[in-house]
């Protein structure tokens, strides 16, 4: 970085240091998410796109196409995880070259200095609302489908996808969280009655599905089951082994249909609308006021159980829409404490800080499940904790602290 000449005219001044800054972050910027942008596609590169290109599967345009829709998705994390990196090495090597110094010197706070970048950091905030909440997964679901289609199959018809509502089975709606070859983790069964409102809730923590090849059935073990269902009583039923047979020629014309973590916030909305208008529904006059209660209230907990997923991913994409600017307020303060030109240290420093924002959406993922704990409202806690850090720590740098 080359020391600055000021003009003698004050204003004259911030502007040349305003034009100076924006170009060098916006330079520093286009190579930082150029590298996190390779970093990420190289684990699908290895385990997809390779074995695809080796075996001779795909053409060399079916991969670069397959590379083309990965990028927007890996951009949901790369953009704002280049923007910290890129404000920790302009401003960490602006302090360095005492280009800081001469600016205070000046008569220049840092506030007014930072003005356009902080602006740059929300036209990014913008930037990445649109990708996380509708560019990245339209191309990561494009993506999944061609990769389908070249391996001639839609589904593993010996697993029900993890993480989704599966409706190909008439009268039920079925859902795990967790399924690692054929072992399912918090299964939820709904028995739709005239495939509007559910009649029975069936949970269970554990179970397994394998493939009845000669009856052409699907069979779902549920482990520790235990089911609820209010047609004109509530009935409270616990089972450590139910079985349930599914036809398989009923879901062989199934279409591939995205999870959630792969849907756009609109789908997500109309997701969330289709299960409220099922599952909100008044429930069956009850006998007495007391097994009233207890059908409201397992109402409500069903409710929640099964749309609290949606409503995790909803408010991560938008929270993880502001990590830019969270992240610009501690980058800018933190590169100049480190006061270091080497790049190295504020690559470390950029992954070490988006490892503990991370670390609150891996948990509010993990607790999707788990209404009571709110999850949906975790994953805005690392917004606020980096703004007021940053807010904080931009405070103390412009009183030179």
């Amino acid at each position: 970085m080359c020391p600055l000449t000021f003009n003698k005219h004050p204003t004259n001044r911030v502007k040349t240091l305003h034009n100076y800054l924006t170009r060098q972050v916006l330079a520093s910027l286009a190579l930082t998410v150029a590298v996190f942008t390779f970093v990420l596609l190289i684990g699908n590169v290895l385990k997809e796109i390779l074995p695809a290109l080796i075996g001779g599967h795909a053409r060399l345009d079916t991969i670069a196409q397959a590379f083309g829709l990965l990028i927007p998705w890996v951009w949901v994390f790369a953009l704002p995880m280049g923007l910290l990196t890129a404000m920790l090495l302009v401003f960490g090597r602006f302090s360095a070259d005492q280009e800081l110094t001469a600016a205070r010197a000046s008569g220049i706070s840092l506030l007014s200095l930072i003005t356009p970048v902080l602006l740059l950091s929300l036209l990014c905030c913008g930037l990445s609302a649109w990708i996380n909440m509708q560019l990245g997964p339209q191309c990561r679901v494009a993506y999944v489908n061609l990769f389908f289609k070249l391996s001639g199959e839609l589904m593993n018809s010996t697993q029900l996808p993890e993480g989704q509502f599966i409706r190909d089975f008439p009268g039920f709606i079925f859902y795990a969280g967790k399924n690692h070859d054929g072992k399912l983790e918090d299964v939820m069964i709904f028995v739709l009655q005239n495939e509007t409102n559910v009649s029975t809730t069936v949970r269970a923590p554990r179970g397994t599905i394998e493939v009845d090849a000669p009856h052409k059935q699907f069979v779902l073990h549920l482990i520790d089951a235990r089911s609820i269902s209010s047609d004109a009583h509530v009935t409270i039923s616990a089972s450590p082994d139910a079985v349930y047979n599914l036809d398989m020629s009923s879901s062989a014309g199934r279409k591939f249909t995205p999870g959630i973590s792969d849907m756009t916030f609109w789908q997500l909305r109309a997701e969330l609308a289709d299960l409220d208008q099922k599952l909100g529904l008044p429930p069956p006059a009850a006998t007495n006021s007391i097994e009233r209660l207890v059908q409201l209230k397992e109402a409500r907990q069903q409710r929640k159980d099964l749309t609290e997923p949606i409503r995790v991913e909803m408010n991560r994409q938008i929270a993880f829409s502001f990590a830019c600017f969270g992240f610009t307020l501690v980058g800018i303060p933190l590169g100049i404490r480190v006061h270091r030109r080497e790049t190295n240290v504020g690559v470390a420093i950029a992954l070490g800080l988006v490892f503990i924002y991370y670390a609150f959406i891996l948990t509010a993922k993990a607790l999707d499940s788990r209404p009571e704990f709110a999850p949906h409202l975790i994953v805005w806690l690392p917004n606020f904790i980096f703004q007021a850090v940053g807010i904080v720590l931009l405070w103390r740098a412009n009183r030179g602290i």
